[in-house]
């Protein structure tokens, strides 16, 4: 099959001078909300996955680590909101944003396109990585980036103890086969939950913890497969009993999987997870419960969600990155056919 290239230009659209804005009416940037650590954070991962960005995309990553390091305070913890006046919007914390923000740092001290991205982005991600979060999706999305970190420095104290840390916040997954997640509910960016047990299990050299990541995720994506596609969790959550399908699918979910799958496929050497990360494109390019496309392939942008019979118009930052990181995914998996 061949896949849409990855494009670039509705993140360009959306960003300005100081960093990525937030939200869309439908491609036109929503200035009054502002930015937000968050979709900086993912901004930099995309552009760090590029494999050889142009100048315009090296441009724009170092205009997003900038604004990372503006939101970093001295003890390691992140603002995440900036109105559009230039003002934070809130205090220094370790919510998502700081796991997101250590995330792209150790994807770009990884896997910068410059030696001074590089260089920045470790010392960004060390000042961090000593700190902790008590809430399990910051702790997953900081155990993102610190396996980046080890692939490159493999004893790397800090990034060590993000893992073990995430595994802890995490905890172990329920032994009974109806509904093996360590949550009573599903929410957001699931898999990335997964993802980041398998990492620590690989990384730690745990492979018990390794089998529960591996656990979770196959039943992840069995849970949100029906008919053959896609059908992930909406906005508000899933748990069990509820009606499924369910609607206002998120982008984000379907990114995770990708890049979940991906990941246990790289761990195992088992190309049949590879099926995953082939769903998760699908599910963008119109394989989904509205057999509709959240791929706008005119505007380059994506749908803030998925309706029972539509795309929500709107093409924010989050749905447009998570868009971007399946249509990476894409272009590995078509030189891992399956």
């Amino acid at each position: 099959m061949k896949y849409p290239d990855v494009p670039f230009r509705h993140l360009q659209r959306m960003t300005d001078h100081v960093g990525l804005l937030e939200h869309a009416e439908g491609i036109v940037p929503r200035h009054e909300h502002g930015y937000c650590v968050d979709d900086v954070a993912r901004g930099v991962v995309v552009v760090c996955r590029e494999p050889s960005p142009p100048q315009e995309l090296i441009t724009l990553g170092r205009r997003y680590l900038y604004f990372l390091a503006q939101a970093q305070a001295p003890d390691g913890k992140f603002r995440n909101r900036l109105g559009y006046d230039r003002r934070w919007r809130d205090q220094p914390g370790t919510q998502d944003c700081w796991g997101r923000a250590l995330w792209a740092l150790g994807t770009a001290a990884a896997r910068g396109p410059t030696e001074g991205i590089r260089e920045d982005s470790l010392a960004r991600f060390e000042r961090s990585a000593g700190v902790s979060s008590p809430w399990p999706h910051a702790m997953a999305f900081a155990a993102l980036g610190a396996a980046e970190i080890l692939d490159t420095w493999h004893d790397h104290p800090g990034a060590l103890a993000l893992l073990d840390g995430a595994n802890d916040a995490i905890g172990e997954p329920p032994a009974a086969a109806v509904w093996p997640w360590p949550e009573p509910r599903l929410s957001y960016a699931n898999a990335a939950i997964a993802e980041a047990v398998i990492v620590a299990g690989d990384k730690l050299g745990r492979d018990a913890v390794l089998r529960n990541g591996l656990r979770m995720l196959e039943w992840l994506l069995i849970t949100e497969t029906r008919d053959g596609h896609l059908s992930v969790v909406p906005a508000g959550g899933w748990g069990p009993g509820d009606v499924r399908p369910a609607f206002d699918q998120q982008p984000i979910e379907a990114a995770a999987l990708a890049d979940a799958c991906a990941r246990a496929a790289a761990v195992t050497g088992d190309s049949n997870w590879l099926v995953g990360v082939k769903m998760s494109v699908a599910w963008f390019l119109g394989d989904n419960d509205a057999e509709v496309p959240l791929f706008d392939e005119r505007t380059g942008g994506c749908g803030d969600g998925l309706g029972r019979t539509h795309r929500n118009r709107n093409q924010g930052a989050e749905s447009t990155l998570a868009m971007i990181s399946v249509l990476q995914q894409a272009r590995r998996l078509a030189d891992a056919p399956i």
